[in-house]
């Protein structure tokens, strides 16, 4: 899995071109063409979750939800171990499952939506939201994608170093979070993770970038590792997309 999801590879005179080749277009083309994809069936699934009541008993009234909720970490988890040699169908499998699962936990914010209710979190951030709301937390997520994205193409800078920080950052947060269930509640702490967690997925959005454009070369001529890499980067470019769009949702959303 790591050779495809945060490969470090060479940058040199072979990527002086990058910008202008056909190849690199079509395959970048190809990563965001899944990750938009994935998108609108995640918010298809959300809507459902949310706004159809025999869906929403099913997904958040059964155990179907401990399912929804801690599934994509499972299979990321899981893929480490089990996929040291991934294949397309693999890689693909596993890309629409957890955009299905992710897409259904996102049903609680179309169910506040909906009914107009309120929640809180365990730290006591009250929130509230709207389809408004939702619209403007997406609109400001794919403008903050599309730029980080961007300045990931067209930065000369190598930022694999970059990203394996960020990578242990982002474990270090995940460490807290498992900590914050211990420590008593507190909402500036939830805001602190989720301040990190934002960081860090800005980060990794624009570092992915990078390492897919790198990649293309390293894996040039390769359908099968292209296809992989395919599948990789746009289930990276997706999680990293839905935690910000969660986080911004979030703020957009407090009562505080």
């Amino acid at each position: 899995m790591a050779d495809f999801q945060y490969a470090q590879t060479r940058t040199g005179a072979q990527t002086g071109d990058m910008a202008t080749d056909a190849g690199l277009r079509k395959f970048m083309l190809g990563v965001y063409n899944k990750l938009f994809l994935g998108i609108l069936l995640a918010g298809a699934v959300a809507y459902a979750a949310g706004a159809i009541p025999a869906v929403s008993e099913l997904v958040f009234n059964t155990p179907l939800f401990y399912v929804v909720q801690w599934g994509p970490v499972a299979l990321l988890l899981g893929s480490m171990f089990f996929m040291k040699n991934p294949s397309p169908l693999a890689t693909g499998i596993m890309y629409w499952a957890i955009v299905v699962l992710m897409g259904a936990g996102l049903g609680v914010w179309v169910m506040m939506a909906e009914s107009g209710m309120a929640s809180s979190t365990r730290g006591g951030i009250g929130m509230s939201t709207t389809y408004i709301t939702i619209a403007k937390a997406f609109l400001i997520t794919a403008s903050a994608f599309g730029a980080l994205s961007l300045f990931g193409y067209t930065t000369k800078r190598d930022m694999s170093g970059i990203g394996s920080m960020a990578i242990m950052g982002l474990w270090g947060v995940v460490a807290l979070s498992l900590l914050n269930f211990i420590l008593p509640p507190s909402s500036m702490f939830e805001w602190i993770i989720m301040g990190a967690v934002f960081a860090l997925s800005a980060v990794l959005i624009a570092v992915e970038t990078q390492q897919l454009k790198n990649g293309y070369y390293q894996f040039g001529g390769d359908a099968r590792s292209l296809a992989v890499m395919t599948n990789w980067g746009a289930l990276n470019f997706f999680i990293s997309f839905i935690n910000m769009f969660r986080i911004v949702l979030m703020f957009l959303s407090s009562r505080e």
